[in-house]
């Protein structure tokens, strides 16, 4: 079982920048995910990347603008966010899920956080 803690969230310009932390309970070699859902709308996938850091996908929403990076040493991922809008204003969730690599095959987004709010004035 594997617990995320995403912290980070708050308002911020159009224009502006944030960083989203995404903490694990423990040390995990899962991918991890971003994700934002505005209310009302359908869950939004935002970026990913595998245990190391590698980045894997991107959102072409938030391509250019969104990257993932990855600290082992303190089980925590990143969302750096640039230049936002305020289409980008969602609450923002991180995922983790293993990759079997005897498959070769990625089994799904097991552990979920409770979210951070992002909220972008225009």
């Amino acid at each position: 079982q594997v617990q995320l803690v995403e912290s980070g969230g708050g308002l911020v310009q159009a224009g502006g920048s944030l960083r989203l932390s995404c903490e694990a309970s423990s040390r995990t070699f899962y991918n991890m995910g971003w994700f934002r859902r505005v209310p009302g709308k359908e869950r939004e996938f935002v970026a990913s990347c595998t245990w190391n850091g590698d980045p894997l996908e991107t959102a072409d929403s938030v391509k250019g603008r969104f990257s993932m990076s990855r600290d082992h040493n303190k089980n925590t991922v990143y969302l750096e966010m640039n230049m936002l809008t305020s289409d980008d204003t969602a609450i923002y969730y991180c995922a983790a899920g293993p990759y079997d690599t005897t498959s070769d095959r990625f089994r799904g987004w097991l552990y979920w956080g409770q979210g951070t709010q992002v909220t972008v004035s225009s």
